[in-house]
């Protein structure tokens, strides 16, 4: 088979890129197959999780009834410092952070791409839900047709080059279309369940996240202090003392249960304060915030003039809401959203919509008082 035009798929042993490499092989395109060993599972005998062992058979087995050639690219340092090192940091400085996202942004669409034009491969096709269109001013990412898998929110760092390299051939399909095709074809994970959200995490992340600093000290300087904190103090939004708890990175904005305050009615996680090993709670209705600022602003096509009008996601399940985007300078945004609200936790990403169009995004550094 000719090289020209050759496709990678990335293959991670789950049922979407499986059905993507099958697709694209049964349409005579040059494909070859690439999976990455991103963390050390060697250990562990489940399917779903980050470079299980199960899950990189299951890809060279599919890649075998596909008739293509695959291979395993051991990315694990690349992947440790894009994606692992920055969520155990932004754990610790008490944001939220989005690792699918960073995925895809360095890995799958940054060194896996130069990876694949080692191997003669002009794109890379994955088995994301969401589709690429072309625009009146360049490539645009839209949402995928199935709305319930639909991935763009993980895409929104994407450029235009990084688009004209890649495939989505899932983005027009259904989960149930996907899966009845991979019965179709007799692959062996025609049957198999959905991955894990945070692939390199096997049991609870604040475990994780405290193994990390106590085995590698050195690679997360100060982290050790911060692990090693007292209790934060707990306060409430005039800065009144209210009692102590956990380590300050053990709570998350919107937390209300394991508070261990005493208190006439509810109270939820408002802020966290590294700086002041402090954590501010608050009502319920104090969790809703006017809008964010945001940092790394990132536009798909054309910085756009002025003000912009959209539909903002500021978590990939958040319905999205109607908001005005005002660029402030140095990657710096700002959001005022049309209504409150709750939830707007730094180190997640706001993503930027109209219509089905994703037009980009930021990462949210804080609310709005």
């Amino acid at each position: 088979m000719s090289a020209e035009g050759r496709i990678a798929v990335a293959m991670s042993g789950g049922l979407d890129s499986s059905v993507t490499a099958w697709l694209l092989a049964r349409q005579g395109v040059p494909v070859l197959g690439l999976s990455m060993l991103l963390w050390d599972r060697s250990d562990e005998n489940a399917h779903g999780r980050c470079c299980g062992a199960l899950d990189l058979g299951d890809a060279r087995r599919v890649a075998q009834q596909a008739g293509i050639p695959h291979y395993t690219l051991r990315m694990d340092e690349e992947f440790r410092e894009k994606v692992v090192d920055p969520f155990v940091t932004d754990y610790l400085a008490g944001r939220t952070p989005s690792p699918c996202v960073r995925c895809n942004t360095w890995v799958k669409f940054d060194l896996l791409l130069a990876r694949a034009r080692s191997f003669g491969a002009e794109k890379v096709a994955t088995g994301h839900y969401a589709r690429i269109l072309e625009g009146p001013e360049g490539l645009e990412l839209h949402t995928a047709v199935d709305t319930e898998k639909d991935q763009s929110y993980y895409l929104f760092e994407l450029t235009q080059e990084q688009l004209a390299a890649s495939l989505f051939p899932l983005g027009g399909m259904t989960k149930p279309e996907v899966r009845a095709l991979a019965r179709e074809a007799g692959l062996v994970v025609a049957e198999k369940g959905e991955s894990m959200e945070v692939c390199f995490v096997s049991g609870g992340i604040r475990e994780f996240v405290e193994g990390q600093v106590a085995e590698l000290p050195g690679r997360y300087p100060g982290a050790a202090a911060a692990v090693a904190a007292t209790p934060a103090q707990l306060v409430d939004t005039a800065g009144e003392a209210l009692g102590e708890g956990q380590p300050y990175y053990r709570y998350t904005v919107g937390q209300r249960r394991g508070l261990q305050v005493a208190a006439g009615e509810r109270l939820y996680v408002l802020k966290i304060e590294p700086e002041a090993n402090r954590v501010v709670v608050g009502k319920e209705a104090e969790l809703a915030s006017p809008g964010l600022i945001g940092e790394r602003l990132h536009w798909i096509g054309p910085t756009p003039a002025g003000e912009v009008e959209a539909t903002v996601k500021i978590r990939s399940r958040h319905p999205g809401v109607a908001a005005r985007i005002r660029a402030l300078g140095e990657g710096n945004v700002e959001i005022r959203f049309a209504t409150p609200q709750r939830g707007v936790a730094p180190g997640q990403a706001a993503v930027f919509y109209q219509g089905t169009r994703v037009l980009g995004g930021c990462w949210i550094r804080g609310g709005l008082g």
